[in-house]
């Protein structure tokens, strides 16, 4: 992978959104040249329960899994990491992989756009927007969530292994 199309975001905890402490947000830009095949990219690298639909229009995360968001079509500007967070444009082809706890919302799109979702081994996800009532199980929950075996993209040694590794022992 060219290290020009990978960004790397760690976000912090804005007091709604918790965010994931440890690990960075990656996105893969134009990663993908024939996005029929997300999702079965998706699959071969060990990230199931996948679905192609939009992005939700308001501020939520997981606290139980990782997921990866693969723009099939069209393109969007969301944002990351709850209102304190980063706001990027999408777009056909670019990848992003969130870290248990990331928020994420989109905030505009063309009409075409779509994603394509899946999480480390097939993982059920649940859905949270950020109430403080949550908190502290979420907080532990995403501490728990192991690392994926696997780049939902590149494989054994991808730019998810080498960077989730290193924030892992770092932390």
């Amino acid at each position: 992978m060219e290290i020009d199309r990978l960004k790397i975001y760690y976000l912090e905890d804005d007091g709604n959104i918790p965010n994931n402490p440890d690990l960075p947000v990656l996105i893969y830009r134009n990663a993908v040249k024939d996005t029929a095949e997300m999702e079965e990219i998706f699959h071969l690298n060990q990230w199931m329960n996948s679905w192609i639909n939009g992005i939700h229009d308001y501020h939520h995360y997981h606290s139980n899994t990782h997921e990866v968001l693969g723009v099939v079509s069209g393109d969007a500007s969301v944002k990351l990491g709850g209102e304190k967070g980063v706001e990027l444009t999408i777009s056909k082809g670019d990848v992003i992989i969130l870290p248990a706890g990331t928020g994420h919302k989109k905030l505009s799109s063309s009409t075409d756009f779509k994603v394509a979702g899946a999480y480390p081994d097939g993982a059920d996800f649940n859905m949270y927007e950020g109430s403080l009532k949550d908190r502290p199980q979420v907080l532990i929950d995403i501490k728990n969530v192991p690392l994926p075996e696997f780049d939902p993209i590149y494989g054994n040694g991808g730019p998810v292994n080498k960077y989730w590794l290193q924030s892992r022992t770092r932390a």
